[in-house]
């Protein structure tokens, strides 16, 4: 692996060049993004499609399966990124804005699991 920056500022950046050096952001509006993240999403969903739980689990101890997951997690989180920026949407704080709101809305010691 390169040595490449890992923050997120920094590959939003790297992501936005690549788009402007190639004169792609008229084709990034929010609807394009959006539908090309559905797209990217159920390319990593097929890749699960008919496996069994128990070999969902397995999925990484395959080399080229689990090449196929890393990069289907890579055009999905390319593609939230770009239609964040596109936005002005700070994923982060919008992640973290959602788990506070889910920590009041779902309490610890529920009995009930995730589907309350």
């Amino acid at each position: 692996m390169t040595d490449h920056p890992r923050d997120l500022a920094a590959l939003r950046r790297r992501l936005a060049e690549f788009a402007a050096a190639r004169d792609w952001q008229p084709y990034h509006t929010p609807k394009n993004l959006a539908a090309a993240l559905s797209v990217e999403a159920a390319e990593l969903l097929e890749i699960f499609q008919w496996l069994t739980p128990e070999q969902s689990a397995r999925v990484m101890t395959d080399p080229d399966t689990a090449h196929r997951v890393r990069d289907e997690v890579a055009d999905v989180l390319a593609y939230l990124l770009q239609f964040c920026e596109v936005l002005g949407v700070d994923p982060l704080a919008a992640l973290e804005a959602k788990i506070e709101r889910n920590e009041s809305r779902f309490p610890m010691g529920g009995a009930d699991g995730p589907e309350g």
